[in-house]
């Protein structure tokens, strides 16, 4: 299974995954909006590996069956404070 993958160019560290590189027919015009211009990144072919970097390559892989395409966001930021209740006395 092959993908092309791209990068937004508006949302840092948001990749798009699609089944044939240029062809976004089955992106949503809403998520394309958000994403903004994708930036090539590379291909990738998904049979021949065992996990990726930052991504399930089982729910990249069941994605790009069942909608065309799999969005990797970023992990949410970690706070770096702390609230009353998470020190201890």
């Amino acid at each position: 299974m092959l993908c092309a993958i791209y990068r937004s160019n508006k949302r840092d560290q948001t990749y798009l995954y699609i089944e044939q590189k240029d062809d976004f027919s089955k992106i949503p015009e809403a998520l394309m909006n958000s994403f903004g211009k994708p930036v090539f990144v590379m291909t990738l072919e998904l049979e021949q590996r065992a996990k990726l970097a930052s991504a399930d390559i089982a729910r990249v892989k069941q994605d790009l069956i069942e909608q065309g395409f799999y969005l990797q966001v970023p992990p949410p930021v970690e706070s770096l404070l702390k609230t009353p209740d998470d020190f201890d006395d």
